[in-house]
């Protein structure tokens, strides 16, 4: 969906989510959280674990088994970074013009930050594979907030850290419905890309201003006035 009317050039920060927006992760994800909870005994297919992706652990394991105790919470959590770490995220690469886009909204005097539900150790992994740090206003993982996505207090506290006073000047980037609805609990429109496996029917039900490919698609960049 490309509407008619692209506010690009009256935008001055782009927020980015990583996993599935900006990387190829998604399905490293699924995995990783699929084999930590056969671990704990609990058989949850891939396809309900994949809807529940881009939450962190805080919220997708409660999703998932309702009423779980903290003890086990934490330990399905730990077993899913150890895998994903270990098997996963060494296969991790960025998605086709990730590192150019960021290049062009910086230079074209925009701020760009990134936010993702995932722990500091796998988010500082991500940049240093996109290399972009140099690009960024700021980066805020998981383990900096409260309540990860589809809570907002990932883009509340990138917010913060922007020049703009105004969540009306911001756009979000992200690949799925838990991106979306925790940047508009900030008041902040965010264009979501397919790339993350979302359909656009889903990324549009969550409030999706517009659905692009991925982050190298042309309608996308001409929506930022690139």
């Amino acid at each position: 969906m490309f509407p008619t009317e692209s506010p690009g050039a009256r935008v001055n920060a782009v927020i980015f989510d990583i996993d599935g927006t900006l990387v190829d992760s998604n399905d490293g994800h699924v995995e990783a959280w699929h084999e930590a909870f056969r671990r704990s005994g609990y058989a949850i297919s891939r396809g309900a674990i994949r809807l529940e992706i881009g939450k962190g652990a805080d919220m997708l394991i409660p999703s998932l088994v309702p009423d779980v105790p903290e003890t086990e919470l934490n330990q399905i959590a730990q077993w899913h970074d150890d895998i994903f770490r270990a098997d996963y995220r060494p296969r991790v690469r960025p998605f086709e013009g990730a590192r150019e886009l960021i290049e062009r909204l910086s230079g074209s005097g925009r701020e760009v930050a990134l936010v993702s539900s995932s722990a500091s150790t796998d988010v500082d992994y991500c940049v240093e594979l996109l290399d972009v740090r140099s690009k960024l206003r700021a980066v805020v993982s998981g383990d900096e907030v409260r309540r990860s996505k589809p809570a907002g207090d990932l883009f509340d506290q990138v917010l913060s850290r922007l020049l703009p006073a105004s969540a009306e000047q911001v756009l979000a980037v992200g690949d799925t419905p838990h991106d979306v609805a925790a940047a508009a609990r900030c008041h902040i429109r965010t264009l979501a890309v397919r790339s993350g496996g979302s359909s656009e029917a889903r990324l549009i039900a969550a409030g999706a201003a517009a659905v692009f490919a991925g982050v190298n698609d042309p309608s996308l960049l001409a929506y930022l006035s690139l």
